[in-house]
């Protein structure tokens, strides 16, 4: 799936609907740690992820774009550091006149008012003024791979981000991830117009009738009543 097709098939899906669509197919759900968060509400991120370590300067990032296609999505491994600032306003502005769709960073930012001005999607774990004062020497594998949190990503991933966090999917799932995560999500909207219109939850899921499989048989849980009746709350 290229970077359009991602584009217009997750437009209208959230983290959460593809967390779950992840769970239901057995795929391993990697999600960046919950302290990584967007600049600004509202931002929606997805493309294939495009993976650079941070070792002290900037150049590694400007080798990362000048090897990602429009669409792709900056990955920065920074290890977690919360005593600098690895990404400011003109990293930023060389990523979006890239065409690239975002930056997530496990690390720290800084440049914030520039940034909200430049407007590219930016999910970091907060910011600092103070830039690097330090210079390691880059590994053989910079911008083949990239750490957020416990997860690895790289080139063969891709990124969804929104209000709710960060998501890493194989690039090879995407399309039976996105189906299901819609009818998810189609599902759930469907319960919450019924219940704006007075139909509680309990009565849509057919509580009582879960309460009673699960008195006659323990083992019974109420993600296996949903799934028998085509119902939707958690996965």
């Amino acid at each position: 799936m290229d970077s359009l097709q991602l584009q217009r098939t997750y437009l209208d899906l959230t983290t959460p609907h593809v967390a779950d669509a992840c769970m239901r197919l057995g795929i391993a759900v990697r999600c960046a740690p919950a302290g990584l968060r967007p600049l600004w509400s509202e931002s929606h991120i997805v493309g294939r992820a495009c993976p650079a370590r941070h070792y002290g300067s900037v150049d590694v990032f400007l080798e990362a774009i000048d090897r990602a296609v429009p669409g792709d999505v900056l990955v920065v491994d920074n290890g977690g550091r919360l005593d600098e600032a690895c990404v400011g306003d003109l990293v930023t502005l060389e990523t979006a006149l890239a065409g690239l769709r975002g930056i997530v960073i496990w690390g720290l930012h800084r440049d914030s008012s520039e940034l909200r001005t430049i407007r590219l999607p930016i999910f970091s774990l907060g910011t600092l003024p103070t830039g690097p004062q330090r210079l390691e020497t880059q590994e053989a594998a910079a911008l083949t791979s990239a750490k957020c949190g416990e997860h690895e990503v790289t080139s063969e991933d891709f990124v969804l981000a929104d209000d709710d966090g960060v998501i890493f999917m194989p690039l090879s799932q995407a399309k039976g991830v996105a189906e299901l995560a819609a009818a998810i999500r189609d599902t759930e909207r469907s319960q919450a117009a019924r219940m704006q219109l007075g139909t509680n939850f309990r009565k849509q899921a057919r509580f009582d009738e879960f309460l009673a499989a699960r008195t006659a048989d323990e083992s019974m849980t109420f993600r296996q009543h949903l799934r028998s009746i085509g119902g939707a709350i958690e996965e």
